[in-house]
């Protein structure tokens, strides 16, 4: 287990995606850390945060 989780190393690859296939009733925002197994999280894309939200 990660001492800090928190902190990124040089080789961490962060990517967000929509999920249009998933088996839920819509589109899902995935984002995901592709250089760890199960570091994932999603939620449904209508309920996603916009980029001004994040600001």
């Amino acid at each position: 287990m990660a001492t800090n989780p928190h902190a990124m190393a040089e080789t961490d690859t962060i990517v967000g995606s929509i999920d249009s296939s998933s088996a839920s009733d819509g589109d899902e925002y995935v984002i995901a850390d592709i250089t760890a197994d199960g570091a994932w999280l999603s939620m449904e894309a209508d309920d996603a945060p916009t980029l001004p939200a994040w600001r």
